[in-house]
Order: C-alpha cells, then structure tokens, then sequence
C-alpha cells in the first residue's frame, strides 16, 4: 500500500483524509499471500462491484505490460475468491488470452467480511479506474458506512433518491457527490429542508435537481432559515421552469452556490415589498 500514496496538490484539506489510514490499518490486520489462482475461480460481487466497462477493458488491452500490472486483491471468504480490487484487470488478462480463463497471480487476504471489502473497494486509490459516484456511494452502503447510511436516509426521507446508476430521471438526484459534500457541509437538518423545498417547488423534474441548484437552495436556507416562508417559496418556485435558473445563471458572476442562491432569491422576492429578503452574502 505504501507505493499508493500519491502527492497532494491542496495540503489544507490532508487533515480531512483518513480513508488511507483506514486501509493500512484494515490490511495490517489482514496481511497478505500471494497465490495463484485461476480466473475461473476469481467471482465478482455484484453487491458492491461496479459494471464492467468494456471501452475500459479495450483500452487496458492495448496498453497492458506485465511491467506496470498490479495484481487483483482478493478476498478468501467462505470459500470462494471476492475481488474487491482488479476486475477489470482480471477481464483484460482473459480477453488477451482469448477469453479463455488462464493463472492469474492475486493478493489474497483472508479475514476480511463482506462489509469490509465493500469498504475498501469504495476506497480503492492509486492507478485503479475512478469510481462513479454512485458506485462508490453503493460500496459504501454495503459497507455499512455510517454517514453513508444517514445521507440516504436524509436524501430520501423528502421523497427525493440517490441515482446510483447515473441516469435521470424524476425525484433523482445524480449529482451525488455535490449532495454529499453539501450533506456534509451543512448537516442533515438543513440538508433535508433544502431539498424538501426543491421536491416541493419543482415535484421532482430532473432539471432542479441540476448540481448548482441544488448548491444554490441550501445556500439560500443556510442564509435565510427562519426568515423566509416556506410556502411562499414552493409557490413562486411553481411559478418557472428550472431551467430558467440555469439560462440566467450565465449572465451573473460569483461562484455556482453564489449565482443560484441569487437567483433564487430574486424568485422568492418578485414585485413584493412585503415579503422582500435582503441580499446576503
């Protein structure tokens, strides 16, 4: 694991990042064997495991050497082989050998739990393909992440779901990880008035639930909680297309959060004197 460890760009957000430690600690405790195994005996784990991705595999092909391959990490559980790190690797030492199951040189590690291995591949770094969003939101659960957990009870408890698998449609926010950070950042409370307040305003049309409207409505309840009335709000919501917001957002300057708070601030407000909020920054 040590070879991992990459240089960081942005040095004030280390204190933050404790996944890496999190798996140093867990393959401590589990170490390792290296064994060969044949990739007939190699399974997938479908409960946490991302789809194959055949473009990913094709590009792998062409580019392998033995130079650069890392080995699969698998999982010896109940008697089968899990592979929670190197699927696609697996799927391109087969396509190279005529898709025909062949010897494959793994890390075995014995120990690990299934919520274990979901965990770590969630948290899987290095020259690994990136995880979705969703796919690692969908690890996480499987893992039994805490704060996992909570963001999707919170997300849905406003009628309002998390799109693991990336296509829109309605009720379903796919920017996941804007909804996570935002979860995060402002706590569940705030979190779960923000999107009621979209779910109610826009009945779950896909496009207001766009990352920088979502952005922009927990930053106008973060600024204007107490203040302004929630039913006033889902009205002049009603009112416009969501995508008015995001055509009037090129024409404002300021960050995304900034731009679509603002924006739906001029919403609320209208030609109202009475009900007018004051810009806050």
């Amino acid at each position: 694991m040590k070879n991992m460890n990459c240089v960081s760009t942005m040095p004030e957000i280390m204190p933050e990042i404790t996944d890496e430690a999190i798996i140093e600690a867990l393959f401590a405790q589990r170490p390792y064997e290296e064994k060969v195994i044949n990739s007939a005996f190699l399974e997938i784990p479908a409960e946490y495991q991302r789809k194959l991705n055949i473009p990913n595999v094709e590009k792998m092909s062409a580019e392998f050497t033995e130079l650069i391959a890392n080995p699969p990490k698998v999982s010896y559980r109940d008697g089968h082989y899990f592979v929670f790190d190197g699927q696609h690797t697996i799927v391109t030492r087969r396509a190279m050998n005529g898709g025909q199951d062949l010897p494959i040189i793994c890390k075995v590690y014995e120990g690990l739990t299934e919520e274990e291995e979901a965990m770590l591949f969630s948290r899987q770094t290095g020259v690994s393909t990136p995880l979705t969003a969703g796919a690692e939101l969908r690890a996480a659960l499987v893992g039994k992440d805490p704060e996992s957990l909570a963001f999707v009870k919170a997300t849905e408890s406003t009628g309002l779901q998390l799109g693991l698998d990336s296509y829109r449609a309605p009720w379903k926010i796919i920017c996941i990880r804007t909804a996570f950070k935002e979860y995060k950042a402002y706590g569940a409370d705030l979190y779960k008035e923000a999107l009621t307040m979209l779910a109610k305003g826009w009945e779950g049309d896909p496009d207001s639930l766009r990352s920088g409207i979502l952005q922009g409505m927990v930053r106008f309840v973060a600024l204007y909680q107490g203040e302004y009335d929630p039913e006033r709000l889902v009205k002049r919501l009603q009112a416009i297309h969501p995508m008015t917001l995001v055509r009037d957002e090129k024409s404002l300057s300021g960050t995304v959060s900034y731009k679509y708070m603002m924006l739906i601030l001029r919403t609320y407000n209208g030609s109202s004197r009475r009900f007018n909020l004051p810009i806050k920054q």
